[in-house]
């Protein structure tokens, strides 16, 4: 174990380096080819404030090992082999690229996240599940 310190901003510059980040339109494209699986990561209070992804896997972040691990007992029915590209999502682009970067170490190579997250998405008019239709 190393007595390295590293503050968070180092942190995630450190971890996006290693990431293909990628724009909420490019993300949208991905989905819309089947060549991606959209993964939410962001705590109920703020999909109930701000919508859905249709289509996004609505997984908590402190699930997401768990969850998308293609040799792990819990993992969801998506998961189901190392090269799927998972693109996650947190509100802003920054937890997810944390996240990203810990699915990587899952064997996911090709996880990334959306430079700007959820509010880059919907700041490109991309489709979203406002919460009065989430709950009709």
């Amino acid at each position: 174990m190393s007595d390295e310190r590293v503050g968070i901003d180092e942190l995630l510059e450190r971890v996006r380096s290693g990431l293909d980040r990628i724009e909420a339109r490019e993300a949208h494209k991905a989905y819309e080819a089947g060549d991606a699986l959209l993964v939410d990561t962001r705590y109920a209070a703020l999909r109930e404030r701000d919508g859905l992804i249709p289509g996004a896997l609505v997984v908590e972040r402190n699930e997401l090992e768990w969850r998308l691990d293609p040799l792990g007992s819990h993992r969801a029915p998506e998961a189901d082999r190392h090269d799927l590209r998972v693109v996650v999502f947190c509100n802003e682009g920054y937890a997810s690229s944390l996240a990203a970067a810990s699915l990587r170490q899952l064997g996911l190579h090709r996880a990334t996240d959306v430079i700007g997250g959820f509010q880059a998405w919907k700041a490109a008019g991309l489709p979203v599940l406002l919460p009065r239709a989430i709950r009709e």
